[in-house]
């Protein structure tokens, strides 16, 4: 397969994560819907994205969440369900090994010291105990 064609396939799956994060997404799934294989898509994430799918998806579903806890309007518990995880604290843990902080904590962070979300776990101006 091309570097073409695994970019291709690469570009159809997130499409598919960025608009379907909410949902149980599975691999399997995924690659079936954009016509290839399992490891076909293993690859391109891997070669082209630099990641994992599941990376990828729980990335997403990390910068969705951030986004609805700076709203302010919704739980902690409800921004769990609406990004896909049925647990909110299997969410809190996998938000706070992406984001670096607590859902509850990244609230109470300003926006100007807020950093992107896609910014490695540990960049948090204001949070780091060693800045």
């Amino acid at each position: 397969m091309t570097v073409e064609n695994r970019t291709a396939l690469l570009r159809d799956a997130n499409a598919i994560v960025e608009t379907e994060y909410a949902d149980d997404l599975a691999l399997d799934d995924v690659a079936r819907r954009v016509a290839c294989s399992r490891r076909q898509l293993q690859r391109a994430y891997a070669e082209i994205g630099g990641t994992t799918f599941r990376d990828e998806l729980t990335r997403v579903r990390m910068r969705r969440a951030a986004d609805l806890l700076e709203g302010g309007a919704l739980g902690v518990g409800d921004v769990a369900r609406r990004v896909g995880y049925r647990q909110p604290a299997q969410f809190a843990k996998a938000f706070r090994r992406v984001m670096g902080v607590r859902p509850s904590e990244w609230r109470r962070v300003t926006p100007r010291t807020a950093p992107s979300p896609l910014a490695p776990a540990g960049h948090r101006p204001g949070l780091d105990p060693a800045a």
